[in-house]
């Protein structure tokens, strides 16, 4: 028996070489999820977030241990993690607990299109993929290139909002609004996309919304669905140019507002999509 658990120890040690880094995560947001699945290395993956929806098949195979801003801290222990992914100040408390239980914890802050990239090698290294990471990144980034040049053809770019919330008004984060820009339109509320809270994005007077005169609209309200005829039907907004021409989208929150791959693929591309008609339309 003392040799048949040498020899158990032994292997372990083999596959630990073999595939370094963390072999139990858990990940408290979509983003690392989707990655770690599209580098194929979701055997790692031990649980996930209840707001899960990329890729569709991780919510049929692994246990959902928590929310955004709250976690079943039992359950997570339970699943003897080796490692825990979580994103920004407000998962802070629930790092807390962890850390304080004694699991490893790793919060990434990504607020910016760069941050995002770093984010995602990042992960990519820590789960021995490093190489087959900065090969994906780079074709995403080669992607970002050629809609940025694409846009870059357009005669006139859309002024854009971009709502994350209704009430109260919260305009776009930070990466958002940079891929805005590089699908082809201008953020009205660049300033605002600096603030990494939500609180700090918060339009008190939707005045000063129409005061800006969107050319489009787009909704992107996280945990809600989006209500395009609502906006038209706000007091005073009759007059804004994308009120007036119809031009109000909606771009799931799971393809937009998570800071992660899907942000920088299927987010921007419908980004793009949006701005490209636009400008074929006023040439």
């Amino acid at each position: 028996m003392p040799v048949k658990r040498h020899l158990n120890s032994a292997q372990a040690l083999t596959m630990q070489s073999q595939h370094p880094g963390p072999q139990r995560i858990v990940c408290l947001t979509e983003e690392t999820t989707e990655w770690l699945y599209l580098l194929r290395q979701e055997r790692r993956i031990v649980g996930i977030s209840g707001y899960t929806v990329r890729p569709r098949r991780a919510r049929e195979e692994k246990p959902k241990v928590s929310a955004f801003l709250s976690a079943k801290i039992d359950k997570i222990l339970a699943l003897k993690p080796d490692c825990v992914f979580g994103f920004s100040d407000l998962q802070a408390d629930i790092a807390a607990l962890l850390i304080r239980a004694g699991v490893q914890v790793t919060v990434f802050n990504q607020r910016s299109v760069d941050e995002i990239f770093s984010m995602l090698y990042q992960v990519g290294a820590m789960v021995g993929e490093a190489d087959q990471a900065k090969a994906r990144i780079a074709h995403m980034q080669t992607e970002l290139q050629a809609i940025r040049e694409q846009a870059a053809a357009f005669k006139r770019r859309p002024k854009v909002f971009f709502e994350e919330w209704d009430v109260p008004h919260i305009s776009a984060i930070r990466w958002v609004s940079e891929l805005v820009g590089i699908a082809g339109g201008d953020d009205v509320f660049p300033e605002l996309a600096l603030m990494p809270m939500g609180k700090d994005r918060i339009i008190a007077d939707g005045q000063t919304i129409v005061d800006r005169a969107p050319d489009i609209i787009i909704g992107s309200w996280c945990g809600k669905k989006f209500r395009p005829e609502k906006v038209a039907q706000r007091p005073a907004w009759q007059d804004v140019p994308a009120v007036r021409t119809g031009q109000i989208f909606e771009i799931k929150s799971a393809d937009i507002l998570q800071p992660g791959p899907a942000a920088l693929t299927d987010g921007v591309a419908q980004l793009h999509r949006i701005m490209a008609d636009w400008a074929q339309h006023h040439a």
